[in-house]
């Protein structure tokens, strides 16, 4: 459905404004957690803001509405907490005494909506002399910590400022100048990239180029400096502004402690550092390694969060002496002073840099690859469907290659199912490069992942892990279901076997989406060994219903998998034996390794109506919340 609808009809309080799919934050709730985000439908009208409740097939049911004259402000929300929902673009509706958050799924959504309804307000007689830029968010606002939550904005309102004649759709040659001319659409090379066909552009790292059209979510069209044009990896780019952390070497996003602590022992030179996310949003931790503070030769890592003050603009701090504008001035002040620090920063460790991130596609618009172009090396592998091979592509791009037992696949939709599966890129999914059909049988080219799967790596390594160690990869694995859970896809098998393990213990969920492309009779059957009766919810193994509901079943059989380092669920009952205990109310035993809040996570997916499952993006706020071994 269209973001917008207009309507010329007499009876203007009815006319459709602006009608569009939007996420809504619950007013009722202090914290900013994945379980006060709800989806919801709103619709603008002359007279009032109304959003419903709306399911496929269901007529949508009203679930509350603003009515335009009690509104006191409309202006967008700048923060830079982590946004935990799928649409990042917030803007704030201040009525009567409460604030509406919502978030818009793009920037020119976001614009739409705050226009028409500044539009729409700007006469009231209510409105606000000043607003709060940020969030109102554990009892203050981010903005100016005042805590009163009715306290007086910190910023002048001017409910005119984007208030003036809506201008005419903009014509390709206005968007072509505009784009020029804003700074939004300049970003730079965060990774050399080399074109792999014409339709491509070659990125050098630390240049910068101009987004022509961002419309492709993993391909964006962008020009050069001299004037050339071409499609390249969104993820090698980062928007260029002295703000956004990701153009610095320094800046390791989502990277837990434990992976930070590996990385800067691996590097093991004094004052190696690294920026990080902490576990609370929004803030960040420097990480360093020192010979100085060592007891018994063994290196210190210290952990430091970035302070914030209290005042507004907020100023960052690591000690109190010295205070920055912003987190970039902060590093570079304490790369050449310690000012408090056990040492100065002197080498930036980077993870993300060492290996681009993998693309969605070999090239941009391949899905279908030549035979000649792959090159077998070996077999590292056996699967439901068929073999596996260590390979190359054009002889340089290490590839994992899993052949199809004929029969196992429907051909006549396996083209329209690939390209769909190739459109889901995360760092925590193995990615799906291409398919080659020409020659029997058939295959599929994946990103190949070095120490593969993981029910394998965690018996072979067992009693070498910590238990943060573990934890991340659970983490891991959840970040990559929530990504597809948010594009409505349904694993159906979820696993530790069926997830992979790469470079710095990284793990990628792999599989998904198997179900669509292969036979039914060939993926599973109550009465073959081929179905995963362990790791399946009650409404699996009684009904065969599927849903992200029973993916999160499985996910709390993985994380038992994940610390018993491997052990085999369920390991001395039978499949009919487990389904009747399951029915019975029994459940598997917490493992030694887990602690009591990891097993109540577990446990919450293990809930016999699935109505009562948390979903991912609500499992991964849980766990992260109950990282206590992260600052």
């Amino acid at each position: 459905m269209s973001w917008e609808r207009t309507i010329l009809c007499p009876v203007m309080n009815n006319c459709v404004l602006l009608e569009e799919q939007l996420i809504k934050k619950s007013q009722q709730k202090r914290r900013t957690s994945p379980s006060n985000f709800k989806v919801r439908f709103f619709v603008l009208t002359k007279s009032k803001l109304a959003y419903y409740e709306h399911r496929h097939g269901k007529k949508r049911t009203l679930k509350g509405y603003v009515e335009l004259s009690r509104i006191k402000c409309v202006e967008i929300v700048k923060s830079d907490i982590i946004i935990p929902c799928q649409y990042k673009y917030p803007f704030q509706i201040v009525h009567d005494n409460y604030i509406l958050y919502v978030f818009a799924p793009n920037r020119e959504s976001r614009q739409r909506w705050v226009f028409t309804l500044k539009e729409e307000t700007r006469s009231n007689n209510s409105l606000v002399s000043k607003y709060h830029p940020d969030f109102w968010i554990d009892g203050k606002w981010r903005c100016c910590a005042q805590t009163e939550k009715m306290a007086v904005g910190c910023i002048e309102y001017d409910p005119t400022k984007t208030a003036s004649k809506k201008p005419l759709p903009p014509t390709p040659e206005d968007n072509w100048k505009s784009l020029l001319n804003t700074k939004e659409t300049l970003v730079m090379a965060i990774y050399d990239y080399e074109a792999q066909n014409p339709q491509e552009l070659t990125l050098q790292y630390n240049e910068e180029y101009h987004v022509i059209d961002s419309s492709e979510e993993h391909w964006w069209l962008i020009q050069d400096k001299n004037g050339h044009e071409g499609y390249v990896p969104s993820s090698y780019l980062a928007e260029k502004s002295p703000e956004n952390l990701q153009i610095y070497e320094w800046y390791n996003k989502n990277i837990n402690r434990s992976k930070a602590e590996m990385l800067l022992r691996d590097e093991g030179r004094e004052g190696a550092f690294m920026v990080r996310d902490s576990r609370q949003p929004g803030m960040y931790t420097v990480s360093v390694f020192t010979k100085a503070l060592s007891t018994d030769n063994n290196p210190v890592i210290k952990h430091y969060h970035i302070n914030e003050t209290t005042d507004f603009p907020k100023r960052y701090y690591l000690a109190e002496k010295h205070v920055f504008n912003c987190i970039p001035e902060l590093i570079n002040y304490h790369q050449h002073n310690a000012g408090g620090l056990v040492t100065r920063l002197r080498y930036a460790v980077s993870s993300w840099k060492k290996k681009a991130p993998i693309t969605a596609g070999l090239s941009y618009g391949k899905l279908v690859i030549n035979p000649s172009e792959l090159t077998r090396v070996q077999e590292i592998g056996s699967g439901q469907f068929g073999v596996v091979y260590l390979g190359y592509w054009l002889e340089k791009t290490k590839v994992a290659i899993k052949t199809i037992r004929e029969g196992a696949m429907s051909e006549e939709d396996f083209i329209e199912e690939a390209k769909v599966l190739m459109k889901l890129s995360h760092p925590k999914l193995v990615q799906l490069y291409g398919v080659c059909f020409e020659n029997t049988p058939i295959c599929l080219v994946f990103e190949f992942m070095e120490h593969g799967c993981l029910s394998d790596y965690l018996r072979s390594q067992r009693g070498s892990f910590s238990k943060e160690t573990l934890l991340g990869m659970c983490l891991d694995v959840c970040e990559g279901m929530a990504y597809l859970e948010q594009n409505s896809v349904i694993h159906r098998d979820l696993a530790a076997r069926n997830c992979l393990v790469g470079e710095s213990q990284v793990v990628k969920v792999s599989d998904f989406g198997m179900s669509r492309i292969v036979l039914d009779d060939q993926y599973t059957s109550s009465t073959g060994t081929k179905f995963p009766v362990k790791w399946s919810a009650p409404e699996v193994f009684s009904y065969s219903n599927y849903s992200t509901k029973s993916d999160v079943w499985s996910f709390g059989v993985l994380m038992w998998e994940v610390f018993s380092e491997g052990k085999m669920p369920y390991e001395n009952r039978t499949n009919g034996e487990v389904v009747e205990e399951i029915n019975a109310g029994f459940r598997l035993y917490k493992p030694k390794l887990a602690s009591k809040a990891i097993y109540e996570v577990m446990s919450h997916c293990w809930s016999m109506r699935k109505e009562d499952r948390p979903s991912f993006s609500l499992l991964l706020y849980q766990l992260s919340e109950i990282s206590e071994f992260d600052p």
